[in-house]
């Protein structure tokens, strides 16, 4: 809300305030994983045989670490429709002309006794894509897990 604060209201100030303030759960999952894959034996033997660390890291880590990432990104997404949909309820998101599940909420506030159904489509909206959003990663997870036994 600070950065929404002193950068204005438009759609790319909105993206941006959730990029800088989301990049850091990506980061620490993906630094955690990949030292995690640099200690295994593979990757030990690669670097044994003479393997560069630019082609260790792009051959053998990085392709292990794209399913984890996958099923992080399916997950955060309902974490940033929510943050953007909180942020139009509270005025700061993004600006009129661009429709918002939040800010639609937020104008039939003035009309819950008489259109009770302005305000419940949009927040029924929120919840149906975070839960398909939730059920992408879960599957996405129980995919590309190789732990998992089928």
């Amino acid at each position: 809300m600070f950065i929404m604060g002193l950068l204005g209201h438009s759609m790319w100030n909105v993206i941006f305030a959730l990029g800088i303030s989301g990049w850091v759960v990506e980061t620490r999952i993906t630094r955690g994983q990949f030292l995690a894959f640099k200690e295994r034996e593979f990757i030990i033997a690669a670097q044994a045989i003479g393997a560069s660390r630019f082609r260790v890291a792009f051959r053998h880590i990085f392709p292990n670490i794209i399913p984890i990432l996958a099923v992080l990104l399916a997950f955060q997404v309902p974490a940033v429709i929510f943050n953007e949909a909180g942020l139009s309820f509270l005025g700061l998101g993004i600006d009129e002309p661009v429709p918002s599940l939040g800010k639609m909420i937020s104008t039939s506030l003035g009309y819950v006794r008489t259109y009770w159904h302005m305000g419940l489509f949009p927040s029924l909206m929120i919840a149906i894509i975070t839960m398909g959003f939730t059920f992408v990663g879960d599957g996405l997870r129980d995919a590309l897990d190789p732990t998992m036994n089928r």
